[in-house]
């Protein structure tokens, strides 16, 4: 029996996973803004997968309208991830930590492979790879989880440190080394205590390093880096942790808005 795939959010990463699908023959039905979910799954064929492909922002409301026939089928790719974010709502998602970036009017880049986990990882994998992004399937929740976290960890830090220096990730890690791990040892304070575990620091370092030489001319700071940022100091705040170099950032970035509007 053909397999089917339902894809809720057809932008430039959404496009790029329905592109794969349809390469490997597996037919794809979109559900865009201007759709209702619920509405839709009565138009809409069982599917084997359904794949979540909105921004980080718009995943919590999306979440809360998926038909309950649909929730054993989830598979999620928003940044920022972690079990906490779909805990409520899903038991077993298939999770993909995307390591490849997709702007709009240029051609996919891809850092390493990205890790996948869960029922629907068979299916992702071979929509990837039919369009030439390597992927890998993760053996336990744990590696997986783990995988998140260097994900957020990466994002965060060269977000958040370049907010400071600029430039690219070479330039973060070769000569703003000091920063680079300051800022991120406390993005890992934070992860810490999301997940609840200590998912060892030196390898998270070996999986950044890693990332960074994977795409040495990534540039550090996206448009999203100070709501990041923002959002790490007030998880900080819940979880009781001081992150003083992300807080000596946002006093800095301050004082530099008042000078400049003087």
């Amino acid at each position: 029996m053909t397999k089917n795939v339902v894809i809720v959010g057809l932008g430039e990463m959404g496009g790029v996973f329905a592109r794969g699908f349809l390469r490997a023959g597996i037919p794809v039905f979109p559900i865009v803004r201007t759709m209702n979910i619920q509405q839709a799954v009565v138009s809409m064929p069982n599917p084997d997968l359904v794949l979540l492909a909105m921004g980080e922002n718009d995943l919590q409301a999306s979440l809360k309208t998926i038909p309950a026939q649909w929730k054993g089928k989830v598979a999620l790719l928003q940044n920022e991830l972690l079990p906490r974010d779909w805990s409520e709502h899903l038991a077993d998602p298939t999770v993909i930590s995307v390591w490849f970036e997709k702007k709009k009017g240029r051609d996919v880049k891809i850092l390493i492979p990205s890790p996948v986990f869960g029922p629907g990882s068979e299916l992702i994998k071979t929509a990837l790879e039919t369009i030439g992004i390597p992927s890998e399937i993760k053996s336990s929740t744990e590696d997986m989880e783990f995988e998140l976290v260097l994900k957020n960890v990466y994002i965060l830090t060269t977000n958040i440190a370049g907010l400071v220096c600029g430039g690219n990730v070479k330039y973060l890690w070769i000569e703003q080394n000091a920063l680079a791990r300051e800022v991120a040892n406390e993005v890992m304070d934070v992860q810490a205590w999301l997940t609840g575990k200590n998912l060892g620091r030196k390898k998270l370092f070996e999986g950044f390093e890693r990332a960074i030489n994977g795409d040495p001319e990534h540039l550090c700071m996206g448009r999203s880096a100070p709501a990041r940022l923002t959002r790490a100091i007030g998880l900080a705040d819940e979880a009781g942790l001081a992150v003083t170099k992300l807080r000596s950032i946002v006093r800095s970035l301050s004082e530099n808005e008042k000078s400049a509007s003087k």
